[in-house]
């Protein structure tokens, strides 16, 4: 009899276990860490789990810098990683984050260790998890105009996803299009040597992906591992 009561405690306690482990392993981490210590929300989007935030790191996730470049003729002349803050103001780096050429994601290291930038394909995942790409922009943006021009068309970000207006850098040098545009790498290259990124636009609900060449500034978004 007693032999029976203890195999039934370690049964249950083995099943409670087992319980608690697979409902631990659903729960999407509440907020991850760059080198820097810039600290951001997570957010579970269908399968996938995603920075709150864009991301602002002047590092690499093993420690190397990243240049800061704010002369123009040098962002365009650059074939090597580089970030700047829109407009090189330093301001603009909690709410919209750093403007990164395409470079910066070449070493793999871009996003903290266990995070990635996306795929296009990752970002087409979660295009069609939210549904018809014509309405997908307005799931995607932050509500209001603080961080967006009116009339920040259907915004309701009931993605949880809370993209702003960050604007770019062209691969000239110049900055354009704060408030009014939001543009976000992917990982993946086209045939041509450019790299797609997801688009977003004040004026409309849509969502684009498109591509551009590698020194644009554009914004990054990690995606968990």
């Amino acid at each position: 009899m007693k032999s029976n009561k203890l195999a039934y405690r370690v049964l249950l306690f083995t099943f409670l276990i087992s319980a608690f482990s697979c409902q631990d392993s659903d729960k999407t981490p509440s907020k991850i860490t760059d080198f820097d210590g810039n600290i951001y929300s997570v957010i579970k989007t269908g399968d996938q789990f995603w920075m709150g935030e864009n991301l602002r790191t002047t590092h690499l996730n093993d420690g190397m810098a990243i240049p800061l470049v704010t002369d123009p003729e040098s962002w365009m002349d650059l074939s090597s990683a580089g970030y700047c803050w829109y407009d090189n103001d330093g301001s603009n780096k909690e709410i919209y984050g750093a403007l990164y050429n395409a470079y910066a994601i070449d070493s793999g290291k871009l996003c903290p260790a266990g995070w990635h930038v996306p795929s296009k394909e990752e970002w087409q995942q979660l295009i069609t998890f939210l549904g018809d790409t014509m309405v997908v922009g307005s799931m995607l943006k932050e509500a209001g105009t603080d961080h967006w021009s009116q009339p920040n068309k259907g915004a309701d970000n009931s993605s949880g996803f809370g993209a702003t207006g960050a604007g770019i850098r062209y691969f000239e040098g110049t900055f354009s299009s704060m408030l009014d545009y939001s543009a976000i790498w992917s990982v993946t290259e086209t045939n041509s040597g450019d790299q797609w990124f997801m688009g977003l636009y004040y004026g409309n609900t849509t969502v684009t992906l498109d591509h551009r060449r590698k020194t644009y500034g554009f914004s990054v978004r990690c995606i968990m591992d």
